[in-house]
């Protein structure tokens, strides 16, 4: 997991006036602010946002059902400043495709990952993180820490299994050793 100065530096790792930058940091928001997968960005297209609604549809995900989110506002943000100033014409529906020939296609996964890990380049992180899974396990710790119930953090990872979510949610153990009683005998 990301701590909040890692989390700082990997969002100013990416470059807002280039185009490439701008399609990059609006992935890395959808990745941290709502846990998706990179297959699942891989599935946005123009009609998965919702503007009046602030909702974003997901569809292609591992259980096969569409799924409504809402949408933070830093996310939608990201999304529109790319969509205004970095998305090249084209007549593809996909919400992020390629800046290189052929123009028409969506980002793949590997695309996606490349690009998180150039990030983490960057930053100075290529050493402790090298994929996408991070960003999603440091959603949902960061929720635990606000405290959201391990329920709430399945529904937004879209996981049946609250088992499965909660190995996500990692304990805080900062939280934990501000709580605990020393150990009987053990030196103050």
């Amino acid at each position: 997991m990301l701590s909040d100065a890692e989390l700082d530096a990997f969002l100013k790792a990416f470059d807002h006036a280039d185009p490439v930058g701008l399609r990059d940091y609006a992935i890395a928001r959808c990745l941290l602010d709502l846990g998706l997968r990179g297959h699942e960005v891989t599935y946005l297209t123009l009609e998965s946002v919702d503007w009046r609604s602030a909702t974003l549809t997901i569809s292609g995900t591992k259980s096969k059902r569409v799924q409504l989110l809402p949408l933070p506002v830093s996310t939608g943000e990201a999304i529109a400043q790319y969509l205004r100033q970095g998305r090249p014409q084209t007549v593809s529906r996909a919400l992020f495709v390629r800046h290189r020939a052929p123009f028409d296609k969506p980002l793949g996964v590997p695309a996606i990952r490349n690009s998180m890990n150039r990030a983490f380049v960057r930053c100075g992180l290529r050493d402790r993180f090298c994929n996408t899974h991070v960003l999603r396990r440091t959603m949902a710790t960061r929720l635990q820490r606000s405290g959201a119930s391990v329920k709430e953090i399945a529904d937004l990872l879209r996981h049946q299994s609250l088992d499965t979510a909660s190995t996500y949610a990692r304990v805080d153990l900062e939280g934990l050793r501000a709580v605990a009683l020393p150990w009987p005998g053990s030196q103050p």
